[in-house]
């Protein structure tokens, strides 16, 4: 995992003092390079495949005029319910000239369900927990306030952190723990948590993640020792992987997208950066892609410094051909 990753795993949205972010009362992490790459078109179709607040979306709305067309995908029905609200409701400067808005409750994953073939010109995917599910202590992503030990981000299906906690045995636990937290202290804490089980708050696990894993040298010091392991929860509970493979590398990014299409994805950590960055490199092998980024486009020093969330935040771009 990157040094930092730990810290900034989500997409990050903070106060901003342009039009479209007063409304939403954040901003996106690299919104202004994202919207770059996806080169949007007046009168084009597009899916931000990871709707969240919407705020990518408005941004691209803005640009699509009343005969473009807006697709937003996410798994979490109150995200999708408060976007709605913004997106649905342009203010009276805008309303003459906003697109069609379609709000699709799934994951990105199942874009190519929804989606008609060889239609989008263009598809965004902003991936990692947004800002409103991290700061709501009843959705159990966080440790930094107590909570159900829940992490699913749609809260009307799959199993919840706390099944996985006190339901998996000792190996699976640790097995979990270093492949989606990449966790060196994996099994040390897999056994702690099956000693002090049940474990139902996020408060509880984060203090028995915290007693046996304590750091051991400054680096250590610098995230909170429960970081890694609840980050690999929520991975697994929210298949967040499989679901980023069944985009990229099963094709149904590019069956979607027209020829000229771009495609652009904003990771968080190294695991999905590594998905992102092998899926587009095979499908340009594949005469699928030309790639538009050799190199991850990161945040710029003043954003850093504004959202100290960007600093781990990793842009790769593609056109369809």
């Amino acid at each position: 995992m990157e040094p930092d990753s730990s810290t900034t795993d989500s997409a990050s949205e903070r106060e901003h003092g342009k039009t479209g972010s007063r409304r939403f009362g954040h901003v996106p992490v690299l919104l202004k390079q994202a919207i770059e790459f996806l080169a949007v078109q007046r009168g084009g179709t597009y899916i931000d495949a990871t709707l969240g607040l919407g705020g990518h979306s408005w941004e691209i709305a803005k640009r699509l005029g009343a005969q473009g067309r807006l697709i937003g995908f996410d798994k979490d029905s109150a995200a999708l319910e408060r976007a709605r609200e913004r997106l649905t409701s342009p203010p009276p400067e805008l309303a003459a000239d906003w697109p069609q808005i379609e709000l699709v409750h799934a994951s990105f994953a199942e874009v190519a369900q929804h989606i008609a073939p060889a239609s989008a010109d263009g598809l965004l995917a902003d991936l990692g927990v947004s800002s409103m599910q991290l700061e709501n202590a009843e959705r159990g992503f966080s440790f930094q306030a107590d909570g159900p030990l829940d992490m699913r981000m749609n809260t009307q299906s799959g199993q919840t952190a706390e099944q996985v906690v006190n339901r998996f045995d000792e190996r699976e636990l640790a097995d979990a723990i270093y492949e989606f937290g990449e966790e060196r202290r994996s099994r040390r804490i897999a056994r702690a948590i099956v000693r002090a089980r049940p474990i139902q708050t996020t408060a509880h696990l984060a203090e028995v993640v915290s007693a046996a894993a304590r750091p051991m040298n400054q680096a250590e010091r610098r995230i909170h020792p429960a970081t890694k392991t609840f980050q690999a929860l929520r991975i697994l509970v929210n298949r967040e992987l499989d679901d980023l493979r069944d985009l990229l590398s099963t094709g149904a990014a590019s069956q979607v997208l027209k020829k000229g299409g771009r495609l652009v994805v904003i990771s968080f950590h190294s695991l999905e950066d590594r998905i992102v960055k092998d899926a587009l490199r095979e499908g340009a092998s594949a005469g699928l892609y030309r790639l538009l980024t050799k190199k991850p486009v990161t945040g710029e020093e003043e954003e850093i410094d504004r959202n100290p969330r960007a600093r781990s935040a990793k842009m790769r771009a593609a056109e369809r051909i």
